[in-house]
């Protein structure tokens, strides 16, 4: 026992490192070598392709629904030429014009197009208000669902009447324009003078007409355009000529004529009085500001004494701090003091106190020499003011005479530069009129379109939208990007163990992988009595049952190991538990059980998990007593003993609800410790099947009594984080664990996840030496397993 313990010490110690850093040092290194492990992405690939698949596959599907409810569109377009050479017959060919001012002009043009008069001249020759196909095409499944939500939307925001006048001819003829307009694109041709006109519609032919029709419509507006331009021009520029002619002549005789009245040869002089016209608007501007001071301080004061004597002396303090006020400012602080002496001895003898009384008395005194000296303040400030309005006056008086002497004397010589500059202004006019109507009259008789039409519409073949290639595709990868951002998500959440690997990083013997045994699944309480006793889907004796199977290898293997690591001792006492319920450690520990007693050997069973008593409920074996009466007290354990026939181990059964809850104490105490002691002497093995470390403290409990402890976590079902943090708080359990399988293993699954070289790609390889009776045990059993069911099912 003490060689035991002192091994089970060095295990502590190996294990704690790994349990505070798991896997630390071998990914450093891994991440040292790889920024991108192409295998591991690879796996990831594998394992998620039918999700992928999936996914593509629905996005294909809607993709091919869109495209059976959807409308087809087609689209003609026809191109147009700008080509400036086409009007050098009308004058002499200007050069080449900039980029930016060619850009301009294509741009003026695509603007043309665009432009609702020219689609409603269209529309109008067209005469597309007529054409209820046009005007109410055929529309999707998802476009009827938004019209119809636009009309509701349209009746709540009162808008029925204008839908009630729509079948008038001006609102058909809007509705035209503005179906045009939006299934109209105009583009330009990149790095050329070409523009591109393109229309959709539904009826491919249409489109055609439409196209063809919207070209020729430009084409006949340049030419009415240009000659009704020319023609306005020309007409507006003769009138205007013979006016400018009759008006350049006036002004220029009426600079002559008033040039001899006033005797001035120069036009060139300047005013005597300006200096001093400068200095009395200064002077004036001045002296309107001290009135406006003088007046806003009379008011202030007037205001203040108009109120009485208390407000007077209220506003003293504002008072007190303008210039000159330094008598207020005294009496203020007089008064305020005489006030504070008053309040302290009213406070200290009374209002009725002598000193109380003449102190008010003062204080009556000092507001009327307040009062008065604000009177006498308001007078002067009265006479302030009227001294500056009689400075604004006077000053007012010498402005005006001045300035009409200015006027007087510079009248003239103001009148004359205006006639000049008349007369100069329209003999520039007429003659930059005269200019533009000879070249306009020239160009007139060549009316000539700068546009030309390079590649008329025809009616398109296939429809430009929906694209059957590009929706497909679209939609087979937009299902496929979802799917794998769903398995690139499923890959972030796995936080379970999937390889034996993951568990040595913790500092764990790892013992092999138990796959699902065929048949292990939970009955319904009807038929539960048939199942077990049907023995091919009998899981709690497939070990001895099926002994070349991959799950009896397994068990196998646990048992060499355990056999090592806890030496040549007479009896071992073998705890299995998991960290969850459902795990399987109740399988595991009755496969163990009669594994070994097949060895031969002696083994006890003990059903610990006295809550539920899994173990004696799946062996299915009669028994009278449950041992729990035995740690009572009541009896002797060896008499709950009971026998399985089939294997010959031996059980301490525990009844199903037996409602014990101080579970703990029974098997942690003195009768528990007695009756190990006792069996040691008569068995081999002792496999105890505790409950799951997490939901109670049993396992934790019987820790002290256990040579070591069998670990089964579900592969994909036990959380890593959630086992480690529980070896952490349990380092006495996690020193004794011999080791850890990983139950419920799906074979196939399991190939993806491990890496080329490694044992869970060569699974396929192993299956040969998986025999029973010449063929593989798993497609054996499965087989029986499905003509058993048969079997009940009809039975039932």
């Amino acid at each position: 026992m003490n060689e035991f313990m002192g091994k089970a010490k060095m295990m502590q110690e190996a294990v704690r490192p790994y349990l505070g850093q798991p896997g630390t040092a071998k990914h450093a290194e891994v991440g040292g070598e790889k920024f991108i492990d192409v295998e591991h992405l690879m796996q990831i690939a594998r394992r998620q392709a039918k999700l992928v698949a999936l996914f593509a596959a629905i996005g294909l599907l809607l993709g091919v629904t869109r495209l059976v409810f959807a409308t087809y569109y087609y689209t003609a377009g026809t191109s147009v030429l700008i080509d400036d050479n086409l009007s050098r017959f009308a004058g002499d060919v200007s050069p080449a014009p900039a980029n930016m001012e060619s850009d301009k002009k294509i741009m003026s043009q695509v603007a043309i197009l665009r432009s609702s008069s020219l689609a409603a001249k269209v529309v109008d020759k067209q005469q597309l208000y007529e054409k209820h196909e046009f005007i109410n095409p055929p529309v999707s499944v998802t476009q009827e669902i938004k019209g119809l939500a636009k009309m509701t939307m349209d009746l709540f925001a009162g808008k029925g009447m204008e839908m009630a006048n729509a079948d008038s001819l001006d609102a058909r003829r809007g509705t035209a324009v503005a179906v045009l307009m939006e299934n109209l694109r105009v583009e330009q041709q990149p790095q050329s003078f070409v523009i591109d006109l393109y229309y959709t519609s539904t009826d491919p032919a249409l489109s055609a007409q439409i196209a063809n029709a919207y070209a020729e419509a430009y084409l006949s507006d340049k030419l009415d355009a240009n000659f009704d331009a020319s023609q306005r021009a020309t007409v507006w520029l003769r009138a205007r000529l013979t006016d400018l002619k009759e008006q350049s002549q006036e002004a220029a005789l009426k600079v002559e004529r008033y040039r001899a009245e006033n005797g001035l040869t120069s036009a060139k002089g300047a005013l005597l009085s300006e200096e001093q016209l400068s200095d009395i608007s200064g002077q004036y501007i001045l002296a309107q500001a001290d009135s406006a001071k003088a007046l806003a301080l009379y008011n202030q004061y007037k205001a203040i004494v108009a109120a009485g004597q208390q407000t007077a002396v209220d506003n003293a303090a504002t008072v007190s701090e303008q210039e000159g006020s330094t008598v207020i400012s005294t009496l203020r602080t007089h008064y305020l003091n005489v006030i504070k002496r008053t309040q302290d001895i009213e406070r200290r003898f009374g209002p009725e106190h002598p000193q109380a009384i003449l102190l008010r008395k003062e204080q009556d005194d000092v507001g009327r020499q307040i009062f008065l000296e604000l009177k006498q303040m308001t007078e002067s400030y009265r006479n302030q003011y009227e001294v500056a309005v009689s400075r604004e006056a006077s000053l007012k008086e010498g402005l005006s005479k001045i300035t009409g002497q200015t006027s007087a004397a510079n009248e003239s010589l103001v009148q004359l530069k205006d006639l000049e500059r008349n007369a100069e202004a329209i003999s520039d006019l007429y003659k930059t009129y005269l200019t533009k109507y000879q070249e306009t009259a020239q160009n007139q008789s060549f009316p000539i379109s700068e546009a030309r039409v390079i590649s008329p519409a025809s009616p398109p073949v296939d429809a430009s939208s929906p694209k059957r290639t590009l929706t497909l595709g679209g939609s087979l990868i937009l299902g496929a990007i979802f799917g794998i951002g769903l398995g690139l998500w499923r890959e972030v959440r796995e936080g379970t163990f999937r390889l034996g690997e993951q568990l040595t990083t913790l500092g764990l013997k790892f013992l092999g992988y138990l796959p699902p045994i065929p048949g292990a699944t939970r009955p319904s309480p009807d038929d539960e009595r048939r199942l077990i006793a049907n023995p091919d889907v009998e899981t709690m004796r497939f070990a001895v049952k099926s002994g070349g199977s991959k799950f009896t290898e397994t068990i196998r293997h646990a048992k060499i190991v355990t056999d090592t690591m806890l030496g040549s001792q007479n009896c071992k006492v073998i705890g299995v538990v998991s960290v969850l319920p459902g795990e399987g450690k109740t399988t595991v520990a009755a496969n163990f059980a009669t594994l070994v007693a097949s060895s031969p050997a002696k083994v006890l069973m003990i059903d610990a998990d006295l809550r539920r008593g899994s173990l004696t409920q799946g062996l299915g074996i009669p028994f009278e007593t449950g041992w729990t009466e035995a740690l009572a007290g009541t009896i002797r354990w060896q008499d709950t003993l009971v026998v399985d026939p089939q294997t010959g181990t031996s059980l301490l059964a525990t009844p199903r609800q037996a409602k014990v809850f101080n579970t703990s104490e029974l098997i942690s105490g003195p009768s528990m410790a007695t009756v190990l002691e006792e069996a040691r002497s008569m068995f081999d093995y002792i496999i105890v099947d505790l409950p799951p470390i997490g939901p109670v403290f049993d396992a934790k409990a019987f820790e002290p009594l256990a040579d070591g402890f069998l670990l089964v976590s579900e592969w994909g079902g036990t959380p890593r984080a959630l086992l480690k943090s529980t070896l952490e708080q349990e380092p006495a359990i996690a020193a004794k664990v011999l080791g850890v399988v990983l139950n419920k293993a799906d074979q196939e699954k399991l190939s993806t996840y491990g890496g080329l070289g490694s044992s869970e790609k060569l699974f396929s390889r192993y299956a040969s030496y998986y025999l029973e009776h010449g063929e593989p045990i798993m497609k054996a059993r499965g087989r029986r397993q499905r003509k058993a069911r048969a079997q009940l099912s009809k039975e039932l």
